[in-house]
């Protein structure tokens, strides 16, 4: 897919929805995409279509939840990034990327128990979540979990083939137990 591709994705409405999440009806169709993207640079441009589906809730509340707490995190506010992320769980228990998104700020407090357990809800709203998938594989790998790593690495990969930090952890990983099976 090269930029004439990314242009006509974009000009078709793909990558700016008004207002969705994992239900969404265009993910089947991105994800058929994503899967089959020739490279690195399509695969981004798709990537992101479906970050920005499952980044947008029907819901205003939801949404300014949302970018109340990706700004905490951002600036490093674990505090209120937690409080606006427990709310959104709380306000909106069936949106997949709010549980991701409390998983991710879990997973950087060094909370990996709590961050699995949203990452287990996440999966269950939305199993395609590549996103949530690769976090579980960091998760694991750090708690030297090395096998069940792989196999959630591997699983990001069945979906998002491309994903260059997935792809360097499965060979990492592979290389790993090849090693300690000797």
């Amino acid at each position: 897919m090269g930029r004439t591709a990314i242009v006509l994705l974009l000009l078709l409405g793909l990558a700016v929805p008004t207002a969705a999440d994992q239900s969404d009806p265009r993910l089947d169709r991105l994800f058929e995409q994503l899967y089959h993207a020739p490279d690195p640079l399509a695969a981004q441009a798709v990537e992101h279509a479906i970050w920005e589906i499952w980044l947008t809730s029907e819901d205003d509340v939801v949404n300014a939840l949302m970018s109340e707490g990706v700004a905490a995190m951002r600036r490093r506010d674990f505090p209120t990034a937690l409080r606006s992320f427990d709310r959104m769980v709380e306000v909106a228990p069936d949106y997949a990327e709010g549980w991701n998104k409390r998983a991710t700020l879990y997973y950087l407090i060094g909370a990996y128990e709590d961050s699995l357990d949203d990452i287990v809800r996440t999966l269950e709203l939305e199993p395609r979540h590549f996103g949530a998938l690769s976090g579980r594989g960091m998760i694991l790998q750090d708690l030297g979990r090395s096998e069940e790593a792989l196999t959630a690495f591997e699983a990001a990969l069945d979906l998002n083939p491309q994903m260059p930090g997935a792809r360097l952890s499965v060979e990492a990983l592979r290389k790993l137990l090849e090693d300690s099976a000797i």
